[in-house]
């Protein structure tokens, strides 16, 4: 069965797709079916990690709108990790990416979209592409398909960065969470400056949240350079990053 994986954070500017799409290529090197899943629809990104512009591929309007199915707008994107030969081996890797038309975002804003497709579409991707994982990368914040996103997970992975208003915003998030028992609920602290003592963030993290801290991302000016240029953790596998995202990826396969 299909292991279902939100990736969300209470703010923006987490690094919360950049944590998606990386752990989706480790998954997939690992030989998983995986695909990712852009719910962010009113500012769609995670796209760019996959080398992919504004104009290649069907997006999930296209489904949410009832153009076409879900498998047909999931754009396989399997290349970007078996382009790595040590990986010839990976598994599949498929994208279902938002759109970032002016116009479409304008309608998704000013009309919405069915809610309940939405759902409909995470288990018929889940089924047509004989998925090991499904990774759903969430609007920040609380809305109706967040909170969908996050009832039908088996787990929920929260990206959160070493600063107060993330703090106070993830506590709200846990509380929800633990309101809808979620069966797996993981914390993941992103840019943590150099000299920090991690050992003390992570006690400050279990006595904060009481949830399991699965890594924590450094601070890094290589991971800035990139830009989302490409998925770091393949491109760079010796970095501390890099090697932070495998451990998030080992403990979704436990």
């Amino acid at each position: 069965m299909a292991k279902t994986i939100s990736v969300h954070s209470f703010r923006g500017g987490t690094g919360k797709s950049n944590v998606v799409a990386n752990l989706g290529a480790q998954l997939a090197a690992s030989g998983a079916r995986v695909a990712v899943i852009d719910t962010d629809i009113q500012s769609p990104g995670v796209h760019v990690l996959f080398g992919l512009d504004n104009t290649d591929g069907p997006t999930i309007n296209d489904f949410l709108w009832e153009r076409s199915t879900i498998e047909d707008v999931a754009i396989d994107v399997g290349h970007r990790v078996t382009a790595h030969q040590e990986l010839a081996g990976a598994g599949a890797l498929f994208l279902v990416r938002g759109s970032v038309v002016a116009s479409d975002i304008a309608r998704v804003l000013h009309e919405g979209y069915d809610v309940g497709r939405l759902k409909d579409g995470f288990r018929d991707l889940t089924t047509e592409l004989n998925l090991d994982y499904l990774l759903i990368d969430t609007h920040p914040g609380l809305n109706e398909e967040t909170l969908l996103s996050i009832m039908i997970s088996d787990v929920l992975l929260l990206i959160m960065r070493p600063d107060r208003q993330d703090f106070e915003g993830t506590a709200v998030t846990v509380g929800v969470a633990r309101r809808l028992k979620i069966p797996d609920l993981l914390l993941v602290l992103n840019k943590v400056p150099m000299g920090v003592d991690r050992d003390d963030l992570r006690a400050q993290l279990d006595d904060s949240y009481g949830a399991e801290t699965v890594a924590l991302l450094p601070l890094s000016e290589d991971v800035a350079i990139n830009a989302s240029g490409d998925l770091f953790s393949l491109t760079t596998p010796e970095h501390e990053w890099s090697a932070q995202i495998r451990a998030i990826a080992h403990r979704m396969r436990s």
